[in-house]
């Protein structure tokens, strides 16, 4: 497996991103909160910013202004000339590429944590770009370890030949928590509380990393999209029936062919007609539904990730 570069030097530039949408509450609040207790966010070796990262959205309790920010960390936009009509939210990730980035640079930052929540039933999900990052695979597999109960599951969201389109991906290394179910612009204490403990035992794992912690191969099951559903449409294009109630909130679940899928207004039930299994995610996620999808289908794959080797203390200065 082609991996990309595991860093040699320690991570000391971090950054934990919340309010990407303005309606995901938990980021929200937990960036609010650091901004003022910026303490609870240092660690031995580095001390982590925290960044809210579309403050209009935030303001005005909305997924965004002008268009999905999380769409928007692409060179087509970042590398485009400003002007005065631009969307507010290119805008935005032109100054987060300058506060974070630029991307792709040696300055960018070295580690950027990115909170989302969902309605969809995601339970605890680690989002990476792909299953060559190996340094956020091994915080994920530490993360698995750290909170058996959870039963934290992996997603990689890059389709092959698919530019990055994350805040994380801005920095040289990165990782975004979707936790869920929570409703839009609704605040829930263990979410919260999850989040919270979560982003503690990240920022844990990049100190262990910088004081030089090594970290042994092991193999790692995660999701990789193959494809979405859409809700049945009428010719207007109004839902013609919605999530069947077998399939709602089964989100990591195997849906095979010949499952139900949607249930019809007019009554009939529609029935998965794939030549395979495929595991839902996303089920129904509110935020998606103007984006004509139903659910993201993934296909589960087991892969080896290499050994994350212990950094090489810098030599000490000739006395």
């Amino acid at each position: 497996m082609c991996s990309l570069p595991v860093p040699r030097e320690p991570l000391r530039r971090v950054a934990v991103a919340g309010g990407k949408h303005g309606n995901e509450m938990s980021g929200v609040y937990l960036v609010r909160h650091w901004l003022l207790a910026p303490a609870e966010l240092q660690r031995p070796s580095f001390s982590a910013v925290p960044v809210l990262a579309n403050p209009a959205a935030t303001t005005a309790c909305r997924r965004y202004v002008d268009r999905d920010l999380n769409r928007t960390f692409t060179s087509t936009f970042l590398n485009s000339r400003p002007t005065p009509d631009d969307p507010y939210e290119v805008t935005r990730a032109r100054e987060l590429n300058q506060l974070l980035g630029p991307k792709a640079s040696g300055q960018a930052f070295d580690f950027v944590l990115d909170l989302h929540t969902s309605t969809a039933n995601m339970g605890t999900c680690f989002i990476a770009e792909s299953s060559h990052d190996v340094f956020a695979l091994h915080l994920c597999r530490h993360l698995q370890l750290q909170y058996p109960e959870l039963s934290c599951q992996v997603f990689l969201y890059q389709r092959s030949g698919e530019e990055s389109y994350s805040l994380d991906s801005v920095a040289k290394n990165g990782l975004a928590l979707e936790l869920g179910p929570q409703p839009q612009g609704v605040l829930r204490a263990d979410i919260f509380s999850r989040m919270r403990a979560l982003v503690a035992t990240v920022l844990d794992f990049i100190d262990l990393f910088n004081q030089g912690t090594a970290f042994p191969t092991f193999e790692m099951e995660a999701y990789r999209p193959v494809g979405i559903m859409d809700f049945p449409r009428t010719e207007a294009g109004n839902l013609a029936g919605t999530v069947h109630p077998q399939l709602q909130d089964q989100d990591f679940q195997p849906l095979q062919p010949g499952d139900p899928i949607f249930q019809m207004f007019s009554g009939e039930d529609l029935l998965y007609e794939g030549e395979s299994t495929v595991y839902p995610l996303f089920i129904n996620e509110a935020a998606y539904y103007e984006k004509g999808v139903a659910f993201v289908q993934t296909e589960k794959l087991t892969f080896s990730v290499p050994a994350m080797p212990a950094l090489t203390p810098a030599p000490s200065p000739a006395s």
